[in-house]
């Protein structure tokens, strides 16, 4: 029997209504997929491609997930105020710390305020994450089940921690917990001042010109000194003018550290005063209301719930919060009885657009535009373009002050005399460009010799637009620019690495002065010492010396900050008499032939690199293979820094934190880059690419850096798009 066409048409529309639907969602992530190019050089490296920014930046998060996305995740869990909901209620308290600077309501507020361009992006990282965990079944988030496009508005600068981090969470516990002041603290100074044992943290930028390079152009050395793994490699490139290579955070969108074709930056963390705390005049009106004294005024002090939840053995479990801001800021703490708001940097909209702005600039009048938006606070940076130009900037956001008040300490919020009376400009903050050394430095050190003889007057500026210290990297960095000439990136590389400690050119000197004197229990060691020209390397039993004696120095005797301070900073030190320096190199011989049977140990023996697992927080093995490493610590004027300690399970040390994502860059006609990367470019160690530099790393040894395309296809492992690995 002969069917009729319409009967036919009917089935055929029978049989499609009863097919699953694509989600109209997934169908826009696969098309957006499909205009997005992932290369992964030989080396890991993601070299994304998309015809507009957004779907490159929908492949660069895309790609994140595929190398590390737990990291990803946790950076959002901390910056949207989740974390305890990971690790239990020991994070709570800064998940309230989180929630009294922006609300998930408010960041969307922001959100929604943003310009179009801007929303876009923030959709596109959003969509580039979910489109990841749904192509990834197996792939489990551990606390965000989906990814917002408000979400960037907490992350939007790119430092370790930015600003927030800089507040202490045990003492806003101590406040909602009403504990004694400063959460058992005594004083002021105690909680300011840095954990005494940890490597410093920081970035090393170094910019010379073409006077001083063989070729005649600019270049720039990009040497942030972060946790390992803290930052990717990568290379993000669009149709409408993006083309940037260099280091991202985790879950960012924008590259943080890094170049393109016509400039490159390095930012350097900075000590310029841009938190201030205020002391509140708080009262209870007679109807239960909270005001706070203002002048002449009482003002309504703002107040709001919050719950937060958080993991316990048994489940989930929740806590309350009432969350208290004045026109200052939110309150975090109390200094006996008086409530203290802390005030700080809180603009995502303009910072994340100024964070990624920065990325496609073509010059140096460009980028000192874009600085005029002033929301990188927490930064220094260190510029070099393709005009030849070479640039530093000393900070960003910088508030202006009434020079009558100590803003160092907390100050009187009821007299709006203290109040910021706005941002310092550009041209009022320090800046240099094109200094007649032809080179600049920062090591996270003072400004005032960051170009030699040619560095601003430290007389010329508030104090609290540069309280930085100097320190050993900055000093050595100005000892081995002074004899720069001829430059490649092969000898740049060189001088970055050199092996020189300039802290025990100070250290040592002053302790074989003390042992000739009065010590008799370690002459050989001291012998050792003597001989040694305080460089560092695989070999060297001093290095092992020198570095133990320097932390039982720091531990027990003083700062080595007394050899370099200026007396404005920190007042004068004492002097250590030098029966305690006898003490102090007795109780390290001591310690080292107790824990390794002699203190005769080669450098590379004790310090190095293991890398035994992708996990965030990783343990470390001395019987389990490593890598032996002969750089040293930044605390010694180690330019190539390599923080290194032991652990609760071992006594080698083993390196954390220090050089990680290090690149040389000469601009010209065209660019040209060497870069490093600690480890390799994915957390997974079933991945070639979890340890394939690693030996390089520990070798100095660079990788040439595949920029053009050409150039990215010659080196090409892998090329897929989204979705279709």
């Amino acid at each position: 029997m002969r069917r009729s066409p319409l009967l036919i048409l009917f089935s055929i529309l029978v049989f499609a209504a009863c097919q699953p639907q694509k989600d109209p969602e997934l169908k826009k992530w696969e098309e957006q997929a499909s205009r997005v190019e992932i290369i992964r050089d030989d080396y890991g490296v993601p070299h994304i491609y998309g015809e507009t920014d957004a779907d490159a930046v929908f492949g660069l998060l895309y790609a994140q997930c595929e190398d590390d996305f737990r990291r990803v995740e946790r950076n959002y869990v901390w910056a949207t105020g989740r974390l305890a909901e990971l690790l239990g209620e020991e994070a709570i308290y800064s998940d309230v710390r989180a929630n009294m600077y922006m609300t998930e309501a408010e960041a969307i507020a922001a959100y929604e305020s943003a310009p179009e361009w801007l929303q876009e992006l923030c959709q596109a990282f959003a969509d580039g994450v979910n489109y990841y965990l749904a192509t990834h079944p197996e792939v489990t988030p551990q606390v965000i089940t989906r990814y917002e496009p408000w979400m960037p508005m907490f992350f939007s600068e790119g430092s370790i921690g930015g600003d927030i981090e800089q507040i202490p969470t045990r003492r806003i516990q101590a406040f909602y917990e009403n504990e004694p002041v400063m959460a058992g603290l005594e004083s002021y100074e105690e909680w300011k001042s840095p954990e005494l044992m940890e490597e410093p943290a920081g970035s090393n930028g170094i910019a010379i010109s073409g006077e001083l390079t063989e070729s005649g152009n600019a270049m720039l050395l990009i040497n942030p000194h972060t946790s390992f793994y803290f930052r990717p490699e990568v290379h993000v490139v669009s149709n409408e003018g993006l083309n940037a290579y260099g280091a991202v955070t985790w879950g960012q969108f924008f590259v943080y550290q890094g170049f393109n074709e016509k400039t490159g930056w390095i930012h350097t963390s900075t000590r310029v005063d841009f938190i201030d705390e205020f002391v509140e005049d708080v009262k209870e009106t007679s109807d239960g209301k909270l005001v706070y004294q203002y002048g002449e005024e009482e003002k309504p002090l703002e107040s709001f719930d919050i719950s937060l939840k958080y993991k316990t053995a048994e489940g989930e479990a929740s806590k309350d919060f009432t969350i208290y801001r004045s026109h200052h800021g939110p309150i975090t703490h109390k200094i006996g009885e008086d409530w203290v708001a802390t005030k700080i940097n809180w603009d995502p909209v303009n910072a994340l657009s100024q964070s990624y702005m920065r990325t496609k600039l073509a010059n140096y009048d460009e980028f000192r535009e874009m600085m005029n938006i002033r929301t990188n606070s927490s930064n220094n940076t260190v510029f070099a373009d393709a005009e030849g130009n070479i640039a530093y900037f000393h900070g960003n956001f910088i508030p202006k002050r009434n020079p009558e008040f100590d803003f160092s300490r907390p100050v009187d919020g009821s007299d709006p005399a203290t109040d910021w009376q706005g941002l310092h400009t550009v041209d009022e903050s320090i800046v240099i460009k094109n200094p007649e050394t032809n080179w600049i430095q920062n090591c996270n050190s003072t400004p005032f010799t960051a170009a030699g003889e040619f560095s601003p007057k430290r007389e010329d500026y508030p104090f609290y637009m540069a309280p930085d210290q100097e320190n050993f990297r900055g000093i050595h960095a100005v000892q081995v620019l002074k004899d720069a000439k001829d430059m490649t990136i092969e000898s740049f590389i060189e001088m970055a690495y050199d092996p020189y400690l300039p802290a025990f050119a100070e250290l040592i000197p002053e302790l074989i002065q003390a042992y000739d004197q009065m010590g008799q229990n370690n002459p050989e060691a001291i012998e050792v010492l003597k001989d040694w020209d305080y460089r560092t390397g695989l070999e060297s039993e001093a290095m092992t010396l020198a570095h133990f004696y320097g932390m039982t120095y720091a531990r027990s005797v003083g700062s080595i900050n007394r050899f370099i301070d200026h007396p404005s900073i920190l007042g004068e030190y004492e002097i250590p008499e030098k029966s305690e320096l006898v003490e102090a190199f007795d109780r390290t011989i001591t310690e080292l032939v107790d824990d390794f049977g002699t203190w005769r140990i080669p450098w590379g023996e004790m310090n190095r690199f293991q890398r035994l697992s992708g996990e965030i927080d990783a343990d470390f093995d001395d019987d389990k293979s490593y890598i032996p490493v002969g750089m040293a610590s930044g605390r010694w004027g180690a330019l190539a820094a390599f923080g290194s300690r032991s652990t609760d399970n071992t006594k080698r040390l083993y390196g954390y934190r220090g050089n990680s994502f290090v690149a040389v860059v000469e601009f010209g006609d065209k660019v040209r880059a060497k870069s490093l990367l600690a480890g390799g470019q994915s957390g997974d160690p079933n991945s070639p690419h979890f340890m394939d530099q690693a030996q390089l790393y520990a070798d100095e040894e660079f990788k040439d850096v595949a920029y053009y395309r050409e150039d990215v296809e010659n080196r090409m492992e892998e090329k897929y798009s989204p979705g279709m690995r």
